[in-house]
């Protein structure tokens, strides 16, 4: 390769070529032709000896050429190796700068999830916040629609009495609007109305006495004028001896009487309600040991009011049960004791004379309580009613009358009969199956509601 481009073969040949020529030009004139012929030969040998040369040269040349080649190869293949790693240095700077770039966008994502936790955090803080203020909104709105059904008994009262102001007040009202004048015929019709509303012929006949007596003193001659003194009459009539139901002093005891089915055992429930919810510590004794699951009934209402009972098991003693009831209240300092007894039949001597003892062991055990005896009776038994007061009247001393179910008989004037021929105040009265629904008797009350 060298020797094609630099061409010193070539040149080594010419000058030997061009010195024999030269010199024996110069020796055929000196010498002889002998010696033209060892030069050459001379001249031969050397050519052989420059032909020998040339090829190592052309060996030589050829190595350096391939250990050139070599060379290049090396450093192609360095070259590679430095591309190649510049390479993989970018791929990894590439990464890298990847990675930075994926945990700045976790950092980020943390931050945005932070502030979501954050936005959320204040969000329920909010919410709950909301929701105190609608449930303090819902408990003062709920305070408030208790307030008027608290102050509002009468219109409870009223409602109760819708049956029994149908029964009595309505139809005197048709009565009256159907005459134009006050005669004995109208008397008449309005003593008819009076009996089969239950308020009894005795009493029946002491209010149209009274009447009578009015519109001679009064000259009343207009029938609507009637309808006003006839309420007062029944008003005066209820409001003799009207006392309530006293639990101020403590201890109270309170025994409830009366035969089966009359509400006993409710009256004793809303009691308990009435007077837990003031404050007092009340107790109640399972003593109709009698009637079947009178005692788990009674349980029930104690459960529900959260007072505590004193039982014992069904068909047991009676005055057991209120002797330990006694006793029982002493210990805890109870301030109210409601005893439930056995319901018996107003007609059965010997079962009304059990009913004694029971009085017996309360006077003997139980002095410095007061004492209430309240007598239950429904008031859709109608007349039946006053025979119950009067039987129990004889054998204990009833202090008060507790008048169930008047909501349900449109015969209301039942409360009539049983005040003036028992001669026993009314002290309680229900008008529907709420705890409110039992009231305390109030004759003005019970008289507007009747007459509104």
């Amino acid at each position: 390769m060298f020797k094609k481009l630099f061409g010193f073969g070539k040149k080594k040949k010419e000058e030997i070529q061009e010195e024999p020529v030269e010199e024996l030009e110069v020796k055929e004139t000196e010498e002889d032709s002998q010696n033209v012929e060892d030069s050459k030969e001379e001249v031969k040998s050397d050519l052989e000896n420059d032909e020998d040369n040339s090829e190592y040269d052309s060996q030589k040349e050829q190595e350096e050429v391939e250990i050139l080649e070599e060379d290049e190869i090396e450093s192609n293949k360095i070259e590679e190796t430095k591309n190649e790693e510049a390479v993989s240095q970018e791929i990894l700077e590439e990464q890298i700068e990847a990675q930075e770039e994926a945990k700045e966008e976790i950092a980020e994502i943390e931050e945005i999830k932070a502030e979501d936790i954050e936005t959320q955090e204040k969000q329920d803080e909010i919410e709950e916040s909301e929701d105190t203020v609608e449930n303090q909104i819902d408990d003062e709105l709920e305070e408030e629609e208790e307030k008027p059904k608290k102050v509002s008994l009468f219109d409870r009262l009223k409602q109760g009495l819708t049956k029994a102001k149908q029964g009595i007040t309505d139809r005197i009202d048709e009565v009256l609007k159907a005459y134009t004048k006050v005669d004995e015929e109208l008397l008449e019709d309005l003593e008819e109305v009076l009996i089969t509303a239950d308020v009894g012929v005795n009493t029946t006949m002491d209010i149209i006495e009274k009447l009578e007596d009015v519109i001679r003193t009064k000259k009343i001659t207009d029938p609507q004028d009637v309808r006003e003194e006839l309420k007062l009459i029944i008003e005066d009539i209820l409001s003799k001896d009207d006392t309530k139901l006293d639990v101020s002093h403590s201890p109270t005891i309170i025994l409830m009487v009366g035969v089966n089915g009359v509400g006993k055992t409710t009256t004793i429930g809303k009691l308990a309600h009435r007077y837990k919810s003031e404050g007092k510590k009340v107790l109640l004794a399972a003593g109709d040991t009698f009637r079947a699951a009178a005692i788990d009934q009674l349980e029930v209402w104690a459960n529900r009011c959260n007072v505590d009972i004193i039982k014992h098991q069904e068909g047991a003693d009676p005055g057991a049960v209120i002797f330990d009831a006694i006793k029982a209240s002493k210990a805890r300092g109870v301030d109210v004791l409601i005893c439930d007894t056995a319901g018996r039949l107003h007609n059965k001597s010997n079962l009304m004379n059990e009913l004694g003892k029971v009085f017996k062991i309360v006077d003997r055990e139980y002095p410095e309580a007061k004492k209430e005896v309240l007598l239950v009776v429904d008031a859709t038994t109608g007349q039946n009613a006053v025979s119950q007061a009067k039987s129990f009247k004889e054998v204990c001393d009833i202090t008060g009358l507790a008048l169930t179910k008047l909501d349900g008989t449109a015969k209301g004037g039942v409360i009539l009969a049983v005040k003036s021929e028992v001669d026993v105040p009314v002290k309680l009265i229900g008008v529907g199956e709420k705890m409110e629904d039992l009231q305390d008797f109030d004759s003005k009350s019970f008289v507007d509601a009747l007459f509104s």
